[in-house]
C-alpha cells in the first residue's frame, strides 16, 4: 500500500512540473509581452503620467515576487534570477517616478 502512495504522489509531482508548463508559460509570456507593447504605444501623451503611476505600482509588486525568488537558502539560478530582478524592477521603479516628476512640471506654471 506504501508503494502505491509513494508512485501516486511522484506521478502527481511529474505532471504538476512537466514539459507542458513551461511551453504554458511560455505562451503566456509572449503573449503578455505583445499585449503590453501594443498597449503602451496606443497611449496618448495626456495618458503618460498615470501610466507611469500605475507602471511603478505593478514594478513593485514584482519586486516582492523576485524577492521570494531571491530567497531560498539554496544557491542556484533562482537566487541569481530573482536577484537581477530586484534590480532591474528597482530601477524601473526610481526611473519612472524620475521621469513622472519631470513630467508633472512641465505642467506648472514658470512662477512656482
Amino acid at each position: 500500500m506504501e508503494n502505491m502512495q509513494a508512485i501516486s504522489n511522484q506521478a502527481a509531482s511529474f505532471a504538476a512540473h512537466g514539459p507542458a508548463d513551461f511551453w504554458y508559460l511560455l505562451t503566456i509570456f509572449v503573449l503578455a509581452v505583445f499585449i503590453g507593447f501594443y498597449v503602451v504605444w496606443s497611449v496618448t501623451p495626456a495618458l503618460h503620467s498615470p501610466l507611469m503611476a500605475v507602471t511603478n505600482a505593478v514594478s513593485s509588486v514584482i519586486i516582492v515576487g523576485a524577492i521570494l525568488a531571491a530567497g531560498p537558502e539554496t544557491f542556484g539560478s533562482s537566487k541569481i534570477l530573482g536577484f537581477l530582478a530586484v534590480v532591474l524592477a528597482s530601477v524601473n521603479i526610481f526611473g519612472g517616478f524620475i521621469v513622472t516628476q519631470r513630467m508633472l512640471q512641465m505642467f506648472k506654471k514658470k512662477g512656482q
